[in-house]
Order: structure tokens, then C-alpha cells, then sequence
């Protein structure tokens, strides 16, 4: 599928999510020059800050509001104005089938099929599939995924430091019925139906953590990404590594084997080419021994592969050469659509780093934000 490209030049602008708010930070059309913007929400947790591509005045904020707990924001004037929604994500309470979920963060936000305005989806912790059909302001559950039979199985608990997390929920763009989703330490599931049967999708990846590696489900996905020239192609970065899947194939390929053996193939994000199947990134980290979970050897870099992981490229032009311990989480990659494409990463350690070559050499654009959790590309 021929996705749109923009023109060379044009501002871009990030959207981020903090550990203490949220934030906008703005290029002018060369992307040389940045400004932040003053914070949105300070203080709350904001797991997710993304625009709706379909109608770009509206966006939608997961947030955690301190002791008031997990909700959702959303606008419909760029940013204005926010509205709390007024029925935000939200297991039911049943005295018959009360299960005792309790939704305790919205983490991940998507944006429904282009032929469905106004929808949205959420992940939750713990694990939950939430559907907005009115721009975000109400939720309200997936049962087919929420109360499946097997939702038991899947959604055991599993210990996260972030606890067991519903992420990389994908929409396939030629058909609003095919969805995937992803639970760590619950693995990548699969709908044909609209939500409301899935199967796990987790054959060939390894899970080294689990007494039998081999079970269909169990998995810790971190995240995971649907190619949007190609929505046969999905790339993986597992908690044991990073994968390829070419369907209709049911089977990943770890296409991490090919990473540096010093380096290894363990993090949180991966982001693709949006025009070139092969090309995608990852942001590798230490995850031996007690898994540190900060660049490998406190030297960050960025890695790009552009034949599909057969082989990778180190890319750490402008980065610092040593004593840099941050790492960088799973939405916190995001590229632009400018030509050549713009890279964009936000550390743990609040600094967002950009580049506008295609990941050939970095400069840090904004530092001393909070923890960062999540990077997203807003059209102007």
C-alpha cells in the first residue's frame, strides 16, 4: 500500500508524555530550530499524547491524575481545551461475574480504522481493551477480548515493573475488522472478527523466563508494529528479542540474531520506514545479568536495518560516547513523514534527541523534562 509523504520541509511537531505532564515541542520547517511549549497537565503521569490523524484538531491524553487515579483527556481544538471523559476505561462491576479489576493506568492509546470517525481504543493495566466511538470522551470494554474465555489464560498477572500491560493494539488499515494486540507477559493476540474472538500469535518467539518456551501464549511482547506500506509485515521487540513476522505465516523470525553479539537484541521500541518494508529502528539496552535497562555500556545508539533484519547498522553520530546510562521506552520512538525521514527518541532521563537524516547522526533538541514515556508525530 503507498502511504503519503510530505514535502522536505515542513514543522514538525512531538507530542510528549512525562512522568510529571505533557507537553508539545515544535520545529520550524528546516527541523534545525525546536521550542518546547509550556506543560499540559503537570504533574499527572501521562502514559499516552497522541492526534488524530482522521480530524487533526482532535487529540486524546492516557493519563494517571495522581490520587484521583487513571483517566483520559481529549480535545477537539487543538489543544485549547481538554475535556476529562466522562466515562473513561473501566472494568464493569457485576455482583454475578465481578472478577475484582480494577483499571489502575490507561497506557496506550489507537486511533480506530479511517472509516470509523471518532474512534479510538485503549490498553490498560491491568489488561484491558477499551473502545471509544466519540472521540474519547466515553469507553467502554471489548468484552470479546475483556471477558473471553480465555482472557484467564492470558492475563494471569504476570510480574512487569509497570505490572501486566494491553499495548500495540493494531488496526489493520485495509480492514477495520483485523486487529492484534500485545500483553506483557501474555504475548501478541489476533482478531478477524472485530474484537470479538482472538488466537494468540506467538510461534517462534522464545520465551527464555517460561519453564516450557514452547507455549502458545505467556509471551512478553514490548512492543509491536504493523507496517503501514505493507500491513502483511509486522516487526516484534520482545522481551527475548527482535522479530519478524510476514503473514499470512504464522512463525516470527528473530531477526535480532543478527544484532552485534556485544550489543544483543533486548529493548523496549521499534519504529519502521514508512514507505521501505525492510527499514525499520530499534533503541537496544542492557538487558543482562539483573537487566539494568540502560544503554549497553552506558554508549546509546540507535540501530537500522534495511534488508529486514538481515543485517543492522550501528547509528550513534552526536550521541555521547560514554558515561549516557538512559534508555528509552516503548512509545518513546516515533518518526515524522519528511523527506529524508526525521528520527525522534525521548530518554529516561527527559531529553528528547532528533534526527533529520534518517538516524545518520543525532542531536538532543529539548533536556530536562521528566521521565519520558512517550513520543508521537502531530500533523500540522
Amino acid at each position: 500500500m503507498a502511504t503519503k509523504r510530505s514535502a522536505r520541509k515542513r514543522p514538525v511537531t512531538v507530542l510528549i508524555g512525562t512522568r510529571k505532564g505533557a507537553f508539545t515541542l515544535t520545529s520550524d520547517a528546516e527541523r534545525s530550530k525546536w521550542k518546547i511549549s509550556e506543560p499540559i497537565f503537570l504533574g499527572h503521569i501521562i502514559h499516552h499524547f497522541k492526534q488524530d490523524t482522521r480530524s487533526p484538531k482532535n487529540m486524546v491524553i492516557a493519563a494517571k491524575t495522581g490520587h484521583l487515579g487513571p483517566t483520559v483527556y481529549y480535545t477537539t481544538d487543538g489543544g485549547k481545551n481538554w475535556k476529562e471523559s466522562s466515562a473513561p476505561p473501566a472494568f464493569p462491576k457485576s455482583s454475578k461475574d465481578d472478577k475484582g479489576r480494577v483499571v489502575s493506568s490507561v497506557f496506550w492509546l489507537s486511533q480506530g480504522h479511517d472509516s470509523e470517525p471518532g474512534v479510538w481504543y485503549a490498553g490498560t493495566t491491568p489488561p484491558g481493551l477499551f473502545r471509544s466511538a466519540d472521540g474519547g470522551n466515553t469507553w467502554e470494554p471489548v468484552k470479546g477480548f475483556n471477558d473471553g474465555p480465555n482472557y484467564k489464560h492470558w492475563a494471569t498477572g504476570g510480574e512487569t515493573p509497570g505490572g501486566q500491560i494491553l499495548h500495540s493494539v493494531l488496526i489493520d488499515p485495509r480492514d477495520p475488522r483485523h486487529m492484534y494486540l500485545s500483553i506483557s507477559v501474555g504475548g501478541t493476540f489476533e482478531s478477524k472478527d472485530k474484537g470479538k474472538t482472538w488466537t494468540p500469535l506467538n510461534q517462534g518467539v522464545a520465551a527464555d523466563f517460561l519453564p516450557n518456551p514452547d507455549v502458545p501464549y505467556g509471551h512478553d511482547p514490548h512492543c509491536v508494529v504493523c507496517h503501514p506500506a505493507d500491513p502483511n509485515r509486522l516487526y516484534q521487540q520482545n522481551h527475548c528479542g527482535i522479530y519478524r513476522l510476514d503473514t499470512p505465516a504464522k512463525k516470527w523470525e528473530r531477526i535480532g540474531k543478527n544484532m552485534p553479539a556485544d550489543i544483543g537484541d533486548i529493548g523496549f521500541p521499534i519504529v519502521v520506514h514508512p514507505d521501505k518494508k525492510d527499514w525499520a529502528w530499534v533503541f537496544p539496552m542492557d538487558g543482562t545479568t539483573v537487566w539494568p535497562r540502560t544503554s549497553p555500556g552506558g554508549k546509546p545508539a540507535a540501530y537500522n536495518t534495511r534488508d529486514g533484519g538481515k543485517t543492522w547498522l550501528r547509528q550513534d553520530s552526536g550521541f555521547p560516547r560514554k558515561n549516557a546510562y538512559f534508555t528509552v521506552k516503548r512509545q518513546a520512538m516515533t518518526t515524522d513523514d519528511c523527506r529524508p525521514l526525521g528520527l525522534y527518541i525521548g530518554t529516561t532521563s527527559g531529553e528528547v534527541w532528533g534526527s533529520a537524516d534518517e538516524g545518520n547522526s543525532w542531536k538532543c533538541l529539548v533536556r530536562y523534562l521528566p521521565e519520558i514515556y512517550s513520543l508521537e508525530i502531530a500533523e500540522g
